[in-house]
């Protein structure tokens, strides 16, 4: 078995193959003066198990092309197996048409990855759980529940736990981690935009006076809904909400968004790598998922049962 990076979360990389007790794959992935980029393996991966680790997050074009060409360069070296190890798959907004001659651009991404030359790919927290078909290779789909469960339960078992679901979409998620958290009481934030121009209006779908609230979802981008709904749940009366996000996107002011909101905390995996702006602030902690990665990676690799992971 061999775990190979491309460069868009080389912490993460290193902590999985920490874990596994495994040096990383010497390999070079740069970029030539007009961009263009280019990868070397400078080892012999022939016959071998590769999994190559790389998140398509921002530059997602960039991290993109770097991951299929890193799959090229491996089953042109005549590797046995390649699996893409993606932990934030972008493009996976885009999963159906939302409206006419418009793109399903994840299923488009899905197909690049499988005609680069992957074998598997493993994911974790998919945007909708449906993105698994739109590949025609096996695809494991990790949740980083398990993760969070632990995290709240260390930090805030003793307050009177709700789990809330920030929209209506991301209720089976919610649901799930709730039974993780000994049965937890679930609540749902509704939202809806009366006409255009108008601000949304937050619905509360459950009691939530004096309870401590744990919102969860799969993404954080700009952070506006998520800081809409702590507001609206301090409003009907939480003691406290804090966010447990896996994909921590944070694009333009988010954190500064999330910093000026009640949101108490608002904590986020390590699938991307954006470990700077995390340290910059006070509001946003990061749960590494490393061990989770490496245990999955671990597993495929000895031909041994992922979903026992979740049990």
């Amino acid at each position: 078995m061999k775990l190979m990076t491309g460069n868009s979360n080389l912490p993460l990389a290193k902590a999985i193959a920490d874990y596994l007790e495994i040096p990383l794959t010497d390999a070079l992935v740069r970029r030539f003066a007009d961009e263009e980029i280019f990868v070397e393996i400078n080892e012999n991966v022939r016959g071998e198990d590769v999994f190559v680790l790389q998140s398509t997050s921002y530059p997602a074009n960039d991290n993109l092309m770097e991951l299929l060409i890193c799959i090229d360069a491996l089953r042109r070296a005549s590797a046995k197996r390649i699996t893409a190890v993606v932990p934030y798959f972008g493009y996976a907004r885009q999963d159906r048409k939302s409206g006419s001659r418009t793109p399903i651009s994840a299923k488009l991404v899905a197909n690049l990855i499988t005609q680069a030359g992957a074998n598997r790919v493993l994911s974790v927290d998919l945007h909708a759980g449906q993105i698994q078909g739109f590949f025609d290779i096996p695809t494991d789909n990790l949740f980083a529940a398990p993760v969070m469960s632990a995290d709240i339960l260390a930090r805030y078992a003793t307050k009177n736990l709700m789990v809330v679901s920030p929209d209506v979409g991301g209720v089976v998620r919610a649901r799930a981690l709730a039974k993780r958290l000994n049965n937890a009481p679930l609540a749902i934030v509704d939202k809806r935009r009366e006409r255009a121009g108008e601000s949304e209006v937050m619905n509360i779908i459950g009691d939530v006076e004096g309870r401590f609230c744990i919102m969860i979802d799969d993404i954080v981008d700009s952070g506006g809904t998520l800081c809409n709904a702590a507001a609206a749940l301090k409003e009907a009366g939480a003691e406290g909400v804090v966010a447990y996000i896996t994909h921590g996107v944070l694009s333009g002011g988010a954190i500064a968004r999330v910093e000026g909101s009640v949101l108490e905390e608002l904590v986020i995996t390590d699938s991307i790598g954006n470990h700077d702006i995390i340290r910059q602030s006070s509001s946003v902690r990061h749960l590494t998922i490393a061990p989770l990665l490496a245990e999955a990676i671990r597993r495929t690799a000895e031909e041994s049962s992922v979903s026992s992971l979740f049990d």
